[in-house]
């Protein structure tokens, strides 16, 4: 009965949308009549005569009823009129004797005035406003198939995208495999009277490859891809989404065995229960007729419905039951081996030098996910062919790196003596409370160039290895090495400067995760004060947030995270004073080359560069 009503009420403001620029149309008709058609004077057949006479008309077309032409009237004006015909003999002498230009016409027909004044008119307007709403319509459909899905569909050609192609997932790819066994030969696991799942959900963080994954399955079962974003569904008329929902599991029906994959499915997909003041009717309707396709849907067809989102916790619980997505298939940022593998999959088509190690540039991209690779290698080509080399090299690959974490090298930027050394002695205080504690990540780079709108100088730190566990000490020694550089500049300038401001907060969110999320504090003690992480749903699709703690507790986690970030300040001040003819040292060399690597590094801290 709703799903009527919808129809209904989507069809009803249709119609009115119909009726106004029908009356438009009228109403512009009638003024062209009024504005812009010639005015003509009607007289009488006797009056018609008399002008003849005075010698006042000047032509005249005679046709089978009337008589129109043109007269001078005592102001010297020229008048168009028209009269009736009477028979009169004596007109056309009349007329030549009085030398008045005449002519005859053939009377317009019924079909002529239709065409004319009705068909061609209305036909004109109603082409511009079909012109008018041809974007709100769109492109499918039709004339009036606003309704109408605009899915893309991979019919005639397969997508030629293989799991080959995708790398860095190897977990997520073993469990789609399954699918593309079911539709491959669906018989095997029906005569055991199993089914397929009827939807899968992809969930991953931006770029990680989710609509690459969805190709993939499509291309590997062989079978047509059916491709639509959340966000086309919804139009401005009520009850639009859902007839495209319906138009699109039509579709699907008709191409099975085949794959409908919905990206970005939480523009649609939201919970209900989040906040009934921002609810939105067209979106909810364009839900429940989904939740209805998905519940009525036979996937022993071979339909299989894949989506993707990077906001799992905001989604609709009634949409992530069992029957509707059945399997969620999580897809993670790559690992060391990962990124190896997405190295080498984007370098089958680009010219290599033989210098290039792909071993170290996985480990110099820690958190990097498959669009930010294939970015890396695009810009490093692209260095390459600005320097008119005969090969992509490892610098080309370094520098495209460095733009992706840290940004654009600013040449032209001019910074003032003390300026560039107060930024010289900031960054080998991190360099060297890095080196020096055990739990702080090694050292590749140090650099004084600035990059990007406000980083003058960067310290590049890379993991020998993942890490999925850190303990307390290991924490500490990444803030130290944080604070190092604020405490440089205090032991060599006796003054600080605000160059540590992203030190800070990086510090800052360490410290408060190690107090109220890990229960690594002896005085708050194990319990957790602030969810880590996003907001995630209940059972009751209710958006939770850690905040169950009293005043004087939020309070003592402020003290908390004070006294340990002071703490930990005052232990790289210690470490730096105790190292400051290394750090002078390595400041000046610094100064001179603007750029020491870890090799030039770890030649200064052990003494051994011939001093």
């Amino acid at each position: 009965m709703d799903k009527n009503n919808n129809q209904l009420k989507g069809f009803n403001n249709f119609s009115k949308f119909i009726v106004f620029y029908m009356l438009l149309a009228i109403f512009m008709v009638y003024m062209y009549q009024y504005f812009f058609k010639t005015q003509v004077t009607q007289i009488p057949y006797s009056e018609f005569k008399s002008l003849i006479e005075s010698g006042k008309v000047k032509s005249c077309t005679i046709s089978e009823k009337y008589i129109h032409g043109v007269y001078i009237n005592k102001d010297g004006d020229k008048i168009r009129f028209v009269t009736v015909v009477v028979r009169d003999p004596t007109l056309v002498k009349d007329l030549e004797k009085h030398h008045v230009k005449f002519s005859g016409k053939v009377t317009n027909t019924w079909l002529t005035n239709l065409i004319f004044g009705w068909i061609l008119p209305f036909g004109f307007l109603f082409f511009i406003w079909w012109l008018m709403t041809r974007k709100m319509r769109g492109t499918s459909g039709g004339l009036f198939g606003l309704g109408k899905s605009r899915f893309k569909v991979y019919s005639n050609e397969k997508p030629d995208v293989k799991f080959s192609d995708v790398a860095g997932a190897e977990e997520a790819k073993q469990e789609i495999q399954e699918i593309v066994e079911y539709l491959k030969d669906p018989q095997r696991y029906q005569r055991l009277g199993g089914r397929a799942p009827k939807g899968v959900l992809l969930v991953g963080a931006p770029g990680v490859g989710k609509t690459l994954f969805a190709k993939a399955t499509a291309g590997e079962a062989g079978v047509p891809f059916i491709s639509i974003s959340g966000s086309e569904f919804i139009e401005m008329f009520v009850g639009v989404g859902a007839s495209r929902v319906r138009d699109l599991f039509n579709e699907a029906k008709k191409l099975s065995p085949c794959i409908v994959f919905i990206d970005e499915i939480d523009a649609i997909g939201k919970s209900r229960a989040v906040n009934s003041l921002t609810s939105n009717d067209e979106r909810e309707q364009t839900l429940n007729q989904l939740l209805a396709e998905m519940d009525g849907f036979d996937s022993s067809k071979g339909v299989i419905i894949m989506a993707a989102t990077n906001r799992p916790e905001i989604l609709d619980p009634a949409l992530m039951r069992p029957g509707r997505f059945d399997r969620q298939i999580i897809v993670d940022k790559p690992d060391l081996k990962g990124r190896e593998e997405i190295f080498k999959v984007h370098m089958k088509k680009i010219k290599m030098a033989n210098d290039v190690d792909i071993k170290r540039l996985a480990q110099m991209t820690p958190g990097l996910v498959g669009a930010d690779i294939a970015n890396i290698v695009n810009e490093a080509a692209l260095l390459a062919a600005r320097e008119n080399r005969d090969a992509v090299y490892m610098e080309h690959f370094e520098e495209a790196i460095e733009r992706q974490i840290a940004g654009l090298k600013k040449k032209n930027k001019v910074i003032s003596k003390e300026e560039k050394e107060r930024v010289a002695y900031h960054e080998c205080g991190h360099a060297i409370c890095a080196y020096l504690l055990p739990g702080a990540d090694p050292v590749h780079k140090i650099s004084i160039v600035p990059r990007g709108l406000s980083a003058l100088g960067y310290t590049q730190q890379l993991p020998t290895d993942e890490r999925y566990l850190i303990t307390k000490e290991e924490m500490l020694d990444k803030v130290i090495t944080l604070l190092g550089g604020r405490a440089a500049e205090e032991v060599v300038f006796k003054s600080i400067s605000t160059g540590a401001q992203n030190d800070l907060s990086r510090a800052t969110d360490i410290v408060r995760a190690l107090v109220s999320q890990f229960g690594m504090d002896e005085k708050v003690g194990l319990v957790v004060i602030e969810e880590r992480g996003g907001h995630f749903l209940t059972s009751e699709g209710i958006l939770t947030k850690g905040d169950k703690v009293s005043e004087k507790t939020k309070e003592l986690v402020d003290r908390e995270v004070s006294r340990i970030m002071q703490e930990c300040y005052e232990k790289a001040k210690t470490i730096l004073t105790e190292n400051m003819d290394k750090l002078d040292k390595l400041a000046n060399e610094l100064l001179k080359k603007e750029i020491i690597n870890e090799e030039e590094l770890k030649s200064i801290m052990e003494g051994s560069d011939g001093d």
